[in-house]
């Protein structure tokens, strides 16, 4: 077998629906729920929140995921990791954005991927505010409410339009992010800060940024999105242009035209 091992055994179409299911559940209880009043606690850090509609949400992807597949491996923001024996791990962010999501401001999302021997086969992010869902398919391509979407053909970083965030707890070597901030706005280019890296991925792949740089993130936090953004034509990578892997402390992706002046701005390679 090759060609991912014939769609994973021919699963993946059964997955896809778990996987709208559970993220249309998600989508639905925090639309309920924003604006409204919850619970807020605070994790490590200052401003990492969680609120219990983030565990509301997260509480119904489970069920879905277990209620199809008992013994898969789920991995997600606030349960952590659960059942380890498993070739299929789904990365669960149940709110990405949960700052915003608390301050009533609609950028945030559910995050859902799902991997096979630590290969991503399919992502799914869904805004429920904006009713803006994007999917991506291992070699199939990305889609936004079902039209299929590719990423910017910006060749000019001089007029790059870029997207960043910033860690609830800096770095402690390499390249300090407000420095390179810096850098950026002092070069004369728009730089924002939305407050959601699954968001972020995702305005990459459908053209609206053309580059995105983060630190510190969690695999819950960019599996999703770094499938969209590659099946977009994009590139992820490290800031030293390394193969990406959701592991990783450092995430670039961007158009695949900018990747190197990106990412020589970041490591100060260039004036």
């Amino acid at each position: 077998m090759n060609v991912l091992e014939e769609d994973v055994a021919g699963g993946l179409s059964l997955y896809r629906q778990v996987l709208e299911e559970a993220i249309t559940a998600a989508g639905a209880i925090i639309l309920r729920r924003f604006q409204g009043d919850f619970e807020i606690s605070h994790k490590e850090g200052i401003n990492n929140l969680v609120t219990e509609v983030d565990r509301q949400a997260e509480t119904a992807i489970i069920e879905i995921i277990r209620r199809h597949f008992p013994n898969h491996t789920i991995l997600s923001e606030e349960a952590g990791l659960m059942e380890e024996h498993s070739d299929f791990v789904w990365l669960v962010d149940p709110i990405d954005g949960t700052v915003n999501f608390a301050h009533g401001i609609p950028l945030c999302c559910v995050s859902i991927a799902l991997a096979y021997k630590k290969e991503l086969l399919l992502g799914s992010v869904f805004n429920p505010m904006l009713q803006e869902r994007f999917f991506a398919q291992k070699n199939l391509g990305a889609w936004l409410n079902g039209k299929r979407i590719h990423v910017s053909a910006k060749d000019d970083f001089a007029r790059a339009c870029l997207v960043t965030g910033f860690p609830y707890q800096m770095p402690g070597q390499g390249e300090h992010p407000l420095r390179v901030f810096e850098r950026a706005i002092h070069r004369g280019l728009p730089v924002r800060r939305l407050g959601s890296a699954a968001i972020d991925l995702c305005w990459v792949a459908c053209g609206r940024f053309d580059g995105f740089w983060e630190q510190n993130l969690s695999p819950w936090d960019i599996a999703a999105g770094y499938l969209i953004v590659e099946e977009a034509g994009g590139r992820v990578t490290d800031f030293q242009a390394q193969p990406y892997d959701i592991f990783h402390k450092q995430t670039l992706a961007t158009n695949r035209i900018l990747h190197e002046p990106l990412r020589q701005l970041i490591l100060n390679e260039i004036c």
